[in-house]
C-alpha cells in the first residue's frame, strides 16, 4: 500500500511538472502581441522629469541689485507651512512677507510691521523668469485686475484747496513716492566632479 502510494504521487508530480511546462508562453511569438506592439512603436514617449520647486516657485532664491546700494542682495524663500507665502529677506525695512497671487511669481505684500518695528505700506513683488529679473513696489496698493501698474508712473495730480479768503489757492498735493527695487537672480552654480 505505501509503495502504491509513493507511485501514485510521483505520477502526480509528473503530470504537474508537464502542465506547467505546457503553459509557457512566449510573447515575441503570439501575433497578436506583435500586431499591438507594431502600432504604438514610434509613440513610446519618454517619462517626464520631476518637476522642481524653483520651477513651481521661481522666485525664490538670491538677487543681486546694482541700483539699490541699500539693498544689494536680498533673498527670497518659502514659508514652511504656507507654500502660497514668502519671505523677503536684506531689505532695509526688515523681513518682510508676500503672498502669492498669480502663480507662478506675482505677489502680494500686504501692510505689516516688521519685527524691527517698522512699518511697511502695501506693495507688489513681480518675477519675470524670461529675464530673471524681480521687481519690489512698496506704498502702492496692489492691483487686482494689473499688478504690474504698480511699477508705472502715476499721473501728476492736482488738488484744489479752498480757503476762507475770496482768493483760491492751488496747491499740489503729491502722495507719498513709492519704494521701488528691481534685481537680477544669481544663478545658483554647482560644481561637478568627474
Amino acid at each position: 500500500m505505501k509503495k502504491t502510494i509513493g507511485i501514485m504521487g510521483v505520477i502526480a508530480l509528473s503530470l504537474l511538472t508537464a502542465s506547467v511546462q505546457a503553459q509557457t508562453w512566449e510573447a515575441q511569438k503570439n501575433p497578436t502581441v506583435d500586431s499591438i506592439a507594431a502600432k504604438y512603436k514610434d509613440k513610446v514617449v519618454a517619462a517626464p522629469v520631476p518637476i522642481t520647486t524653483d520651477q513651481v516657485f521661481p522666485v525664490i532664491g538670491k538677487y543681486e541689485s546694482s541700483t539699490n546700494p541699500e539693498a544689494a542682495v536680498i533673498t527670497i524663500s518659502l514659508d514652511e507651512q504656507n507654500k502660497g507665502v514668502a519671505w523677503i529677506d536684506g531689505l532695509p525695512q526688515g523681513r518682510i512677507k508676500a503672498m502669492l497671487r498669480r502663480s507662478p511669481a506675482v505677489y502680494k505684500i500686504p501692510a505689516q510691521k516688521t519685527e524691527e518695528g517698522k512699518d511697511v505700506a502695501e506693495g507688489t513683488l513681480i518675477f519675470d523668469k524670461e529675464t530673471n529679473t524681480l521687481s519690489i513696489c512698496l506704498g502702492k496698493e496692489y492691483n487686482v485686475e494689473n499688478p504690474s501698474a504698480a511699477f508705472t508712473a502715476p499721473p501728476a495730480e492736482e488738488v484744489v484747496v479752498k480757503t476762507t479768503k475770496s482768493k483760491t489757492k492751488v496747491k499740489k498735493e503729491t502722495a507719498p513716492k513709492p519704494w521701488m527695487y528691481t534685481a537680477t537672480k544669481i544663478a545658483n552654480t554647482t560644481a561637478m566632479t568627474q
